[in-house]
């Protein structure tokens, strides 16, 4: 008797927690009416261009561990060789790495506003969250880490720059909500490996950027293939299904990049892959994403 009166109080705890579920998930689905939508405004900061800066590109994954700040940092300083002068803030506030990629180290001086000053590497001016604290865990909750990217975003003295690239943390979560709020975001380069579970993340996260009304440059495939460097043949490491994704998503696939057993050397090293091995094939499709990325920004500027 005892099993069974637990096993019904069991359930029946189950089917509220669902129910409890299922008319949250109705009401954030709601449209909110004209007062609702009043209300939320007044609370949201003002979305204000950055002073200096033409362009803010966003790198986003969805899903940890695809490559997107080995990405970030490439793209950013294959920009700066192709005569655009670049910035890269690393909006992972709770695993910062980027100032190891960048080698960058030193804590940002402030100018007589109290503004910081970015560190210069590479050609590319850098922020984050990893020179401004100690090395231990950031451990805060959201409001903490929105007042970070906006102190990182508009406490900083970014320009001149024609693009700044901001390399975001996994998921779909507070920071990337406070940059589409606080920033007019130009485009998204989508990262991901040619996993499924990856690719689903990685869909949901345009999902968001869709519904933040922010335009989606296209997606890098990551760890696609592996190019034998004795025999130069081509492996394919899975099925070819990122070409189903991209379909559904209206986006177009920007560069299908190898797996080199040098990125892993380069990046602990802080030397970005593309300088170090300008003739590698990472380098080329580094190259070939940040033209399509110059090209997208300036057909967007176009009235």
């Amino acid at each position: 008797m005892i099993f069974k009166s637990s096993t019904r109080v069991l359930t029946v705890h189950h089917r509220s927690v669902w129910q409890w579920v299922s008319a949250t998930t109705r009401m954030l689905c709601s449209k909110p009416n004209q007062r609702q939508t009043e209300l939320m405004a007044r609370s949201l900061p003002k979305r204000m261009p950055l002073p200096g800066v033409q362009h803010i590109v966003v790198v986003s994954s969805g899903k940890g561990g695809v490559g997107k700040t080995t990405t970030a940092v490439n793209l950013a300083v294959t920009l700066s060789q192709h005569g655009k002068s670049v910035g890269l803030l690393d909006g992972d506030i709770f695993g910062p790495s980027v100032p190891r990629m960048m080698n960058v180290s030193e804590e940002p001086l402030v100018d007589e506003q109290n503004r910081m000053v970015p560190l210069l590497n590479y050609g590319v001016k850098c922020l984050s969250i990893g020179l401004l604290v100690d090395s231990g865990p950031v451990v805060w909750r959201g409001p903490l880490v929105m007042s970070a990217i906006q102190r990182l975003l508009k406490g900083a003295l970014w320009g001149p720059l024609d693009i700044l690239i901001v390399d975001t943390p996994p998921g779909t979560g507070d920071v990337h909500l406070s940059l589409s709020q606080n920033v007019p975001i130009d485009g998204v380069v989508l990262i991901s490996s040619p996993q499924a579970a990856a690719l689903d993340i990685t869909k949901k996260g345009a999902q968001m950027y869709r519904m933040l009304q922010v335009p989606l440059i296209g997606l890098v495939e990551n760890m696609s293939h592996v190019v034998c460097d004795k025999c130069s043949n081509r492996i394919e490491l899975a099925e070819n299904v990122i070409d189903m994704y991209v379909k559904e998503l209206s986006i177009d696939v920007l560069a299908r990049v190898p797996i080199e057993k040098d990125v892993m050397k380069c990046s602990d090293a802080g030397t970005p892959v593309c300088l170090k091995f300008p003739n590698s094939q990472l380098a080329k499709a580094y190259s070939s994403i940040a033209t399509k990325v110059i090209q997208f920004l300036a057909i967007k500027q176009k009235p």
